[in-house]
């Protein structure tokens, strides 16, 4: 196909604020040219509900794993619970997964014990990561050291240049959302216009993180356009390009093929 369709590379429409109208907001894919979706656990529920979601949406492929929030559930018999749901063919990632120090609700070394759980079960598997940081810097790529040759995006991506580096130099994609138009992303746009295209992915994190002019709305991958717009202006390029090998990269990473 050479006309213009987009992948959302991680997406929750498990989520609460889909509740009312989600089978709604789904039909809307299509028209939008949004023709392939990751949506992403965060507990062991919304790993079962992804799975689900993907079962009913052709489109929508699952990733299974447990966030940071959700680290002191983590131990033995829940990853080998991941480990089962993981064997479904439309599973294609463990995630999310990773470290956040912002809000410590779950004490450090228990989220850094989880994190390592779930990097050892991906490496088990042969699977692609997607993982959370925030403000974990340090800590973030010295447990992903520990586990040489695994691949996967850092999705929300919020770091320096410098950090890029780190992570492009360890394989990993860099995952962009909305936040990538907010006037006050220098970070972000920074980032955008260094990276290597190759390792570049589009995405909403939906319901949250809603790109400019929707911002503070809940978001949906209807907006997806909006990154591609923003980093393909960053890039000097069109905005098909930026769609195709946004689109290329997330299906590579994840094991997709096209539509």
């Amino acid at each position: 196909m050479n006309d213009i369709w987009y992948f959302d590379s991680h997406a929750h429409y498990d989520a609460r604020r889909f509740r009312e109208d989600q089978e709604a907001v789904l039909a809307q894919m299509a028209p939008a040219r949004v023709r392939r979706i990751m949506n992403i656990g965060c507990d062991l529920a919304s790993s079962h509900t992804s799975i689900a979601l993907a079962e009913q949406y052709d489109f929508i492929y699952a990733a299974v794993g447990s966030h940071p929030d959700d680290a002191a559930a983590v131990d033995d018999a829940l990853v080998a619970q991941y480990r089962i749901l993981a064997q479904h063919p439309k599973v294609r990632a463990i995630g999310e997964i990773g470290l956040d120090y912002y809000y410590e609700d779950v004490p450090r070394e228990k989220q850094q014990e989880a994190f390592r759980l779930q990097l050892a079960l991906a490496k088990e598997l042969d699977m692609p990561v997607i993982i959370h940081q925030r403000d974990a810097y340090e800590d973030t790529l010295k447990i992903v050291d520990e586990f040489p040759g695994l691949r996967g995006v850092f999705h929300c991506f919020s770091g320096s240049v410098e950090y890029a580096k780190e992570v492009l130099k360890r394989g990993f994609y860099l995952g962009f959302t909305g936040v990538i138009t907010f006037k006050n992303a220098r970070k972000a746009v920074e980032v955008a216009e260094y990276a290597p295209l190759h390792r570049l992915l589009i995405e909403t994190d939906c319901p949250y993180m809603a790109p400019e002019p929707f911002r503070g709305k809940r978001c949906d991958s209807t907006m997806l356009p909006r990154m591609a717009e923003k980093i393909a202006q960053l890039r000097g390029l069109p905005v098909a390009e930026i769609a195709r090998i946004t689109r290329e990269n997330a299906m590579a990473l994840f094991g997709v093929d096209a539509p």
